[in-house]
């Protein structure tokens, strides 16, 4: 979301415990949170869980909301925060860098690349193609996948994105990179088998 919704509120109504200007602020920004939590942990019900947390967090938290950054980044930042907590309590061992044992300045190049330009719009865009890009995002490391959600799924920009995660814009450049190599090898796999498939009925 863009700073203007944020202009669209009062923060001086919502710090008093206005409940009408609150209600408003749910609606607005509802959507967004479930589907970043419905991104990172790929079940509904945690979805559910990290939208609830997020707007009692916020209700409990808003009298020292201090107006630093845009109210759409500390929104973002609380669910990011409980959508990480959630994947902790999932999983025994949690590292939020395990994935980076190679140097932030190391790009990882994909290792399958398969030229899926010759597949018309109608397959590109097939519920098929958009279920195997939804359960690679699933498989994304969830450092990467925050990145992602929140630059190319919320449309979120760098800097907004950099200071909802407090990484540096540098950070999160390479991250984003990193995804978007990862999805593209998982993806070429995809249509790799696809077009495999195709030839072998012609």
């Amino acid at each position: 979301m863009s700073e203007s919704t944020t202009q669209e509120f009062s923060l001086d109504a919502l710090r008093s415990g206005d409940r009408a200007e609150f209600a408003r602020l749910v609606d607005a920004y509802s959507a967004p949170i479930y589907r970043l939590g419905l991104k990172m942990l790929g079940n509904p019900q945690d979805a559910e869980d990290v939208l609830q947390n997020t707007f009692l967090n916020a209700l409990t938290h808003l009298k020292d909301f201090e107006g630093r950054s845009s109210l759409s980044t500390w929104l973002y930042r609380i669910a990011s925060n409980e959508a990480l907590m959630l994947l902790r309590r999932k999983k025994s061992v949690f590292n939020l860098d395990d994935f980076e044992s190679a140097s932030e300045d190391e790009t990882q190049l994909p290792e399958v690349f398969v030229d899926w330009s010759s597949l018309p719009e109608d397959k590109l865009l097939s519920n098929e193609s958009l279920a195997a890009l939804s359960a690679a995002v699933t498989r994304l490391p969830e450092a990467l996948r925050m990145v992602f959600i929140l630059r190319d799924v919320e449309g979120l920009s760098i800097r907004e994105t950099a200071n909802v995660l407090s990484l540096t814009e540098t950070n999160v450049k390479t991250r984003l990179l990193r995804a978007r190599m990862f999805l593209r090898e998982q993806l070429s796999e995809h249509y790799r088998e696809r077009l495999t498939r195709e030839e072998t009925h012609e």
